[in-house]
């Protein structure tokens, strides 16, 4: 691949998901320079532009999460720019990053998601929210999930067991996003598989099964050392195995990804995968599933995070 001469590692930003996005960037950054790679660490700030400008950078590598690093809007600005990036269009972050929509193109692309309806603040507030809930209800059943149309982390996210709570659990979420994802909880074992596109054909990662030890994968469970239990591979019949990678790679095409992704399933009890989303930057803390599962494959992360950063740059040759 062609040679580098630096790469400029964005992490940061404002969403709630900055501090993740620091250690996922510096994780990055140190792998890169562990490998003998000029690495340059900057945050997603008003100096950006000024910086792509002055600085020698050949790729920038964003390792952002939430608004403004997954939404499309950074890569639309390195792309206005002219400066190659890892990661994939403006057009594909913008169809993966909103639920609602990703869903939708899931499901036409033949992949199971869960049932779920998708209602904006306003509709509680004109139509009435007990009627409403009462509906939403009657059509999803009892548990289900409340989770804003866009971001990631579990930033609210909230499991509802009984009617009661989802008043609550909609409050919640509006903190987040104007509009609820509200989804049809599927029980069953929790799967994140990691995709690898460096060339040719995408490939999944080993699939990693969580077990967060408080039952619920939240932010704390996500990101808090010892907090949840991986296996990788995860501990699931082979045929299944075959079936959640599948899925995951049939996920990354379906949305018009390209390098990386990673898509979280629930498996169900009677072995069917059902996609809950697929997220253009996945995390690479000490915790984050994504290079948990390219170790397990065997491949370096330092070698593997310049390799799709040589890739950026002979994209954009």
């Amino acid at each position: 691949m062609t040679d580098l001469d630096q790469v400029l590692v964005l992490a940061g930003g404002l969403s709630a998901e900055r501090e993740v996005s620091l250690r996922s960037g510096q994780r990055v950054a140190d792998a890169l320079r562990g490998i003998g790679t000029d690495v340059l660490v900057r945050d997603l700030d008003a100096g950006l532009m000024p910086a792509l400008a002055e600085l020698p950078a050949t790729v920038v590598f964003p390792v952002l999460h939430g608004i403004a690093g997954e939404d499309g809007t950074v890569q639309e600005v390195l792309r206005l720019a002219g400066v190659p990036y890892v990661g994939a269009t403006p057009q594909a972050c913008r169809f993966a990053f909103d639920k609602p929509l990703a869903k939708a193109l899931l499901t036409r692309a033949g992949l199971t998601t869960p049932p779920s309806v998708t209602l904006p603040r306003a509709a509680f507030h004109d139509l009435g929210a007990g009627p409403l809930t009462d509906l939403v209800q009657r059509r999803l059943g009892l548990p289900l999930f409340v989770k804003p149309r866009a971001g990631g982390s579990a930033f609210g996210i909230t499991r509802v067991t009984r009617a009661a709570q989802l008043p609550e659990a909609l409050i919640t979420c509006f903190g987040y996003h104007d509009t609820a994802l509200i989804e049809e909880a599927v029980d069953g074992t929790e799967i994140a598989v990691g995709v690898l596109d460096l060339g040719g054909e995408p490939g999944a990662l080993p699939p990693v099964e969580i077990v967060p030890d408080g039952g619920s994968y939240d932010y704390a469970a996500r990101y808090t050392a010892g907090a949840t239990e991986f296996f990788c591979p995860a501990r699931l019949d082979p045929e299944v195995a075959r079936e959640v990678s599948a899925a995951a790679v049939a996920a990354h095409r379906a949305l018009g990804l390209r390098d990386l992704s990673r898509t979280d399933l629930i498996v169900d009890r009677a072995g069917r995968p059902h996609i809950l989303e697929t997220n253009v930057a996945p995390g690479m803390t000490d915790t984050s599933t994504w290079p948990l599962a390219l170790a397990a494959s065997g491949r370096d992360f330092g070698l593997t995070c310049r390799d799709l950063a040589a890739q950026a740059l002979a994209r954009a040759g």
